[in-house]
């Protein structure tokens, strides 16, 4: 399990990116959200995540947000 920040979320398209702890952008998509609600989301909040590959590269999927 990795852990980061959302970095930035487009609300009008349904994803986002999240920064993790190792400075490197990881692409998320609305889907891969567990236990959260998209519009709920904001910049800066703590989030765990697993990482699969893509046609498009790196992704981060079962993401959830630490409570804090």
């Amino acid at each position: 399990m990795h852990t980061g920040k959302i970095k930035k979320v487009v609300q009008e398209r349904g994803f986002g990116f999240i920064c993790d702890t190792d400075g490197k952008e990881v692409f998320f998509h609305q889907s891969s959200l567990v236990d959260a609600q998209f519009d709920a989301l904001k910049d800066g909040q703590s989030v765990e995540f697993e990482i699969e590959n893509s046609p498009k590269g790196p992704r981060a999927v079962k993401v959830s947000i630490v409570k804090e």
